[in-house]
Parts: structure tokens; C-alpha cells; sequence
């Protein structure tokens, strides 16, 4: 029995396809997927809102307490124990408290769903990621702050005009508190931001966070030792007062000058960032 062959033309196997071209993304397109993620967030809105409405809030109960105190000379905001402005600002330290909670789940809400795997597949390089969020997280930071000192401003002028403090727009003691203000929010979210990388869990983050910015001052305070209270004077929430009042440091409790403190409060943003740099460079995701 003879096997019966065709005659066909020989093909030759195709070629293997060329590997994918590694794909190195621009910034811009880094920071256009930060967006992205960032608004898509409900919590996003959440601590956006909560920041306004906190600070807005706080703002008009301070201004609304200025009758029960009518009588008291620290009203008059001539002899340099109040100003208008500090009235308006009151509500910084809870508005702190919210925006730093943003900057915590910026990186551990990736790591707690595991999306931070697909990010850091897309950018190995890992650190334009950090950069992203560190500038979209302080456009969100300014984004608050402005309309939430403008609405305090808004809401608190009936009562401040009862006693004369509404505080002057052309006045640089407005400024430097309402800059202030944006300022030390923007460090917040900065160090929570940091911390959040090199912790990684949402729990210890938040934590962490919130214990150095708003608890460790008041429970040192109990401590009346001079080395403890010059320790004090150095924590966020205590240095940044020197940039949210108006009066001399020494009547306002604070320790440190106004220079001194835009220093303090840029240490505490820029140090975790670089240190969450660092360890983003070095460690597995």
C-alpha cells in the first residue's frame, strides 16, 4: 500500500511577533490616572466635604461665641490680642484633621485593594507615582482651603461687624493668617501622605498621623517640664500657630518665630516624602 502524498508548497512558520516595546508613560499621563483614581474616590468627596463644612462650621460658632464675650478687652483688635482673621481660621485644626486622613489613603487605599500592583506595573519607577499624588493632593488641599475660607469669611461677617472685626482685605495680618492657614493644611496632607507610604496600612497611617499633628501636643502639655514644652512647640499643630495668629509669639504661647515655624511645618511635608521616596525605590510592592 503506497502513501499517497500532495504536493504543496512549503510554508515556513511565522515569525515569533516582536516583544511589546516597554511603554514608559509621561508624567502627564501619570498625573492624568491620579485624577482619575482620586475623583472616582467617594471618600475623596468625603473628606473634601467634611474639610468645608468643618471649617466653615467651626468658623461660625467662634464668630457666633463673640457676644458672650463682649465684654472682654481681648475683642478689640487694636491692642493685638485678636483679629478677625484668627476668628475666621479657627476651624484649621479640624479641617487638619480631615485632610490629613486624604493624604493617608491617597497610597493605603491602593495597597488595602491591591491596585497599587497594576500602578507600579504601569510606572516602575514608582516615584513620578509619589509625585502625582503629592501634586494632586495639594491642588485638592488648595481646592478646599480657598472656598472654605472664603464661605468662613461670608458666614461670620454679621457677627464680626457687631464687634468691629471684620478683618480688612487690604489688612497684611488677613493674609498672613489666611495664607497660613492653606500653608500648614498643605503640610498636613504632605506628612499624612508620607506616612501612609512607608506604613502602608490605612489603620496605622491615620493613627500615626493624627497623633503627631493634633494629639501628642495636648498630651504633653500635662508634662510642665521646659524640655518637654520646647519639644512641644515644635510639633505641627503648635508651630503652625505662630502662622495663624496675629499677635507677638510670646503673648500667644508660641515658642518658635513665624520664620521658624514655615520651616518646622515644610520638615514635616518634605521629610516622609523623601523617606517614602527612598523606601518606594527600595522595597517590593
Amino acid at each position: 500500500m503506497s502513501t499517497l502524498t500532495a504536493d504543496r508548497p512549503m510554508t515556513s512558520c511565522p515569525d515569533p511577533p516582536p516583544a511589546a516595546a516597554q511603554v514608559h508613560p509621561t508624567f502627564a499621563g501619570i498625573m492624568r490616572g491620579e485624577w482619575i483614581k482620586l475623583l472616582s474616590l467617594r471618600s475623596t468627596w468625603w473628606a473634601l466635604t467634611s474639610t468645608a463644612a468643618v471649617i466653615t462650621l467651626v468658623a461660625l460658632a467662634a464668630a457666633a461665641s463673640l457676644s458672650d464675650m463682649a465684654g472682654d478687652t481681648a475683642l478689640t483688635p487694636d491692642n493685638g490680642q485678636m483679629h478677625g482673621a484668627e476668628v475666621i481660621a479657627s476651624g484649621f485644626h479640624f479641617g487638619m484633621l480631615t485632610i490629613a486622613v486624604l493624604g493617608a489613603l491617597l497610597f493605603t487605599g491602593e495597597y488595602a485593594t491591591g491596585m497599587i500592583l497594576s500602578t507600579f506595573a504601569a510606572v516602575p519607577t514608582r516615584i513620578p507615582v509619589l509625585a502625582a499624588k503629592a501634586l494632586a493632593l495639594v491642588v485638592l488641599t488648595a481646592a478646599v482651603t480657598l472656598p472654605s475660607v472664603t464661605l468662613s469669611y461670608l458666614v461670620t461677617m454679621p457677627q464680626l461687624s457687631q464687634h468691629d472685626l471684620v478683618p480688612a482685605l487690604d489688612d497684611p495680618r488677613t493674609w498672613r493668617v489666611f495664607g497660613g492657614t492653606l500653608y500648614a493644611l498643605t503640610a498636613a496632607a504632605l506628612f499624612s501622605l508620607g506616612i501612609g507610604t512607608l506604613l502602608r496600612s490605612t489603620a496605622a497611617s491615620i493613627t500615626t498621623a493624627l497623633t503627631v499633628l493634633l494629639l501628642l501636643p495636648g498630651i504633653l502639655s500635662f508634662i510642665t517640664l521646659d524640655w518637654v514644652q520646647t519639644i512641644v512647640s515644635y510639633l505641627p499643630l503648635p508651630a503652625s500657630s505662630a502662622l495663624l495668629t496675629t499677635g507677638a509669639a510670646d503673648d500667644t504661647g508660641n515658642y518658635i518665630s513665624t520664620q521658624t515655624s514655615l520651616l518646622v511645618m515644610a520638615a514635616y511635608a518634605l521629610v516622609p516624602i523623601v523617606a517614602a521616596a527612598v523606601t518606594l525605590h527600595r522595597r517590593d510592592a
